[in-house]
C-alpha cells in the first residue's frame, strides 16, 4: 500500500510539474503569434511611428528602473525587519510582527496606489524640491520637481512598500531555519549578538534572501494598477526621477492602452508584453542560477 500511494503521488507531482511547463509554454507561443504581426509591421504603423523598437524601448527602461530602485530600496529593509522578528524582538512581539508582515502582503495593489497617489505623492513634493535645488547638478534629481508628486521617485518607493512584505517573509522563514549550532557555537567563542547574526545567520540565508528578492523583483516588475494610478507618463527614456516627464512601464502601459486598442496596437501591447515575460524569465533564470551554486552549503556539517 505504501509503495502504490509512493507512485501516485510520484506520478501526480510529475504531471503537475509537466502541466505547469505546457501551461507556460503555451502562453509563450500565444503572445509569439499574436506579437508577430506587430514585428513584422511597417515602422510607421506602429504607435508613435518609430517601429516597435522605439515603442517598447521607454517602456522596457521605465519597468527597469522602477523595480530596481525599489528592489534596492527594499532588500535591505526586508532584511533588517526579519533579523528583528527572528533574533531581537521579544517572542510575542515577533509573532505580531510576524502577523502584520504577512497581512501586508495580501494588501491590494490599488490600494497601495491610492495611499500613494493621496498621500505619499503630495508629502513627497516639500523633498524633491531639496533634491532640486541641492542636488539638481545630479541627473537623477535634475529637475523641475514634480508640482503633485506624481514621479518615477514616489512610483519606485511605492512599488518598495508593496515588495517590503514579500522579502520579509521568506527572509524570515530563512533565518528561523540557521542551525542552532552554529549560532551557539559562534556565542561560545565570544562572539556578541550581531557577530553571531554577521557570521552565522547571514551566510546561511543567503540564498533565501536572494529568492525572496527576486519573488519581490518579479511583483514590481508586473505591477500594473499602482504605477498606472500614481505615475505621470510622457513616454521618453530619463533618469531624472522627480520630474512630470517619466517613462512608463510595460504592465501599466497595456493596462491604460489595451481597453481602447484595436487591430494592430493590441498586436503591439501583446508584443510589449511578450517581451515583459522574457524579461521576467530572465530574472528568474538567473536568481535560480545563484541560488543553485549554494545549494550544497547545508548549514549542518
Amino acid at each position: 500500500m505504501r509503495s502504490r500511494a509512493d507512485r501516485t503521488f510520484a506520478g501526480a507531482a510529475l504531471g503537475a510539474g509537466i502541466l505547469i511547463l505546457a501551461v507556460l509554454a503555451g502562453v509563450a507561443v500565444f503572445l509569439l503569434i499574436q506579437a508577430v504581426p506587430a514585428l513584422t509591421a511597417p515602422a510607421d504603423e506602429i504607435p508613435g511611428g518609430e517601429g516597435l523598437s522605439g515603442y517598447i524601448a521607454p517602456l522596457i527602461f521605465g519597468t527597469l528602473l522602477s523595480s530596481t530602485i525599489a528592489l534596492l530600496v527594499a532588500t535591505p529593509l526586508a532584511v533588517c525587519v526579519a533579523l528583528f522578528i527572528t533574533h531581537y524582538a521579544p517572542r510575542r512581539l515577533a509573532q505580531t510582527l510576524g502577523y502584520v508582515v504577512d497581512l501586508l502582503a495580501a494588501v491590494p495593489s490599488l490600494v497601495y496606489g491610492l495611499w500613494g497617489v493621496a498621500v505619499l505623492a503630495p508629502a513627497s513634493v516639500p523633498s524633491t524640491r531639496w533634491l532640486e535645488e541641492n542636488l539638481g547638478f545630479l541627473p537623477f534629481f535634475a529637475g523641475p520637481a514634480s508640482a503633485i508628486g506624481r514621479s518615477m521617485l514616489v512610483t519606485s518607493l511605492v512599488l518598495a512598500v508593496m515588495i517590503l512584505p514579500i522579502i520579509t517573509a521568506v527572509s524570515r522563514e530563512v533565518f528561523l531555519q540557521t542551525p542552532r549550532l552554529h549560532e551557539e557555537a559562534a556565542l561560545a567563542l565570544g562572539a556578541t549578538r550581531w557577530e553571531m547574526i554577521r557570521m552565522a545567520v547571514i551566510p546561511f540565508g543567503k540564498s533565501g534572501v536572494i529568492s525572496g528578492a527576486m519573488l519581490g523583483l518579479g511583483r514590481a516588475l508586473g505591477e500594473t494598477m499602482a504605477v498606472a494610478i500614481i505615475l505621470s507618463i510622457s513616454g521618453g527614456i530619463t533618469f531624472n526621477l522627480i520630474s512630470d516627464g517619466n517613462p512608463g512601464t510595460i504592465a501599466a502601459n497595456i493596462a491604460l492602452q489595451f481597453p481602447e486598442a484595436s487591430g494592430l496596437t493590441v498586436n503591439v501591447l501583446i508584443a510589449s508584453g511578450l517581451v515583459l515575460f522574457f524579461v521576467t524569465l530572465i530574472v528568474n533564470m538567473i536568481a535560480r542560477y545563484i541560488i543553485n551554486r549554494r545549494k550544497e552549503f547545508s548549514g549542518a556539517n
